[in-house]
């Protein structure tokens, strides 16, 4: 048996972006409750109804590193 207390970080790392991919690679089969299913229906109108795509990369970065 694993135990991850032992795995060093960069171990950890590496065991996290397994278990990322292995989930995003059955993706349509995790299902939605209600609640989240109206929940990113309201803030899909709400994106196409303002057009807001937020801020690039650089604007939101340098706003963190201003902190």
């Amino acid at each position: 048996m694993m135990k991850i207390d032992e795995l060093s970080p960069s171990e950890k790392m590496i065991l996290a972006q397994q278990l990322w991919d292995s989930v995003a690679g059955e993706q349509n089969a995790i299902e939605l409750t209600t609640a989240q299913k109206t929940e990113l229906n309201s803030r899909l109108s709400q994106f196409e109804s303002d057009q807001n795509i937020g801020l690039d990369w650089n604007t939101v970065k340098s706003k963190i590193l201003d902190s």
